[in-house]
């Protein structure tokens, strides 16, 4: 493994760290406000980058269950921005940054995201709680889909952009938390 990849996981496992404690809210991707999973992944992709690859449209918190068939688009965003960890996913063994997607049903598309610490636990917003570390244990591995890591660069390892590997590098915008735009200048922890 390369230098450059070990830095860009330490990274982005730097990034998720500091969005510990921020409080759950759908949609939402300010740190120490609200995100949800991937507004958590969206705050770590910023923080490496400086913007998002993408738009992300609105969505509800069943989405992955009215997905259109055949369809994975938590799955088909990562593959485009994200690079693939090839092999098994039962023999998976998740470094620190990498992104984990999962799904709770078999026959239902990825709906849950978080990020490895990469000694057995990972990083994740889930509703009711803040951004928090878990263990990665047996009921989670089974419900694992996916596992990426970040690309060299914003594309994709391209060279059209430059990684800052120092966490809370990435330049932020205002957002939206529960209807209200939020000043993230504000609200920087």
């Amino acid at each position: 493994m390369s230098a450059m990849r070990r830095d860009i996981g330490a990274a982005a496992l730097g990034e998720a760290r500091l969005w510990l404690g921020t409080p759950y809210r759908h949609q939402a991707s300010l740190r120490g406000v609200g995100c949800d999973c991937l507004g958590l992944l969206r705050g770590v992709w910023r923080g490496l980058y400086g913007t998002e690859p993408e738009a992300v449209p609105p969505y509800t918190g069943a989405w992955a269950e009215s997905a259109a068939p055949g369809s994975d688009p938590l799955t088909e965003a990562a593959s485009r921005h994200l690079v693939p960890v090839p092999g098994s996913l039962a023999d998976a063994v998740p470094r620190a940054g990498d992104v984990l997607l999962f799904a709770f049903r078999r026959h239902l598309p990825a709906r849950h995201c978080a990020l490895a610490t990469g000694d057995g636990a990972m990083i994740h917003a889930h509703d009711g709680a803040a951004v928090t570390e878990v263990a990665l244990t047996r009921w989670w591995r089974r419900h694992l889909t996916g596992v990426f890591r970040f690309p060299d660069s914003a594309s994709g390892g391209r060279g059209h952009a430059e990684l800052d590997l120092q966490p809370g590098g990435g330049e932020h915008r205002d957002q939206r938390v529960d209807g209200e735009q939020v000043d993230l200048a504000a609200h920087q922890v």
